[in-house]
């Protein structure tokens, strides 16, 4: 073997070495992605990682309202005579969860199944607190506290 290709190898190795330093260094620059929670009107659907997350710990007021007036929100049309089907993951789920309509409760008692549906009539129902031709709407982790926050706009249908 001659110094020449013993050093190419080395080069090999150390760029290597490097490469998968890089990948590594890259791969715990990732987030974990969040919980998903989805909404479908008819057969149209929205999914969206949350507004806010904390990872089961609290958020702090000052970010759950900073969250709540988040403009870049995936939206969704409704028909007020559909049905509004909420869906969310496991782990949203088991630490119970309530639908924020306009930042206000809309259910009374924390959810700790996966689905649930509602009139597409209530969230453009000023009974209900609703106004215009559009409503924010918000799925809020946590029976207690908040420790995630999901929003989406439903668009009133023509």
């Amino acid at each position: 073997m001659t110094t020449q290709s013993a050093a190419v190898r080395r080069r090999r190795a150390v760029a290597a070495a490097g490469a998968v330093s890089a990948g590594l260094l890259v791969l715990s620059a990732c987030d974990k992605p969040t919980p998903m929670s989805t909404i479908t009107v008819g057969s149209d659907s929205v999914s969206s990682e949350a507004t806010c997350y904390n990872d089961g710990d609290a958020l702090k007021t000052a970010d759950l309202t900073k969250c709540l007036r988040d403009e870049d929100i995936d939206s969704i049309t409704v028909d007020v005579d559909e049905t509004v089907r909420f869906g969310v993951d496991p782990e949203i789920a088991d630490e119970g969860w309530t639908i924020l309509m306009n930042g206000q409760p809309l259910l009374a008692e924390p959810l700790k199944k996966t689905y649930t549906t509602i009139p597409g009539s209530v969230f453009f129902n000023a009974q209900y607190g609703a106004q215009g031709d559009s409503t924010l709407v918000s799925i809020k982790e946590g029976e207690k506290e908040a420790t995630g926050l999901w929003s989406f706009k439903l668009k009133k249908d023509d």
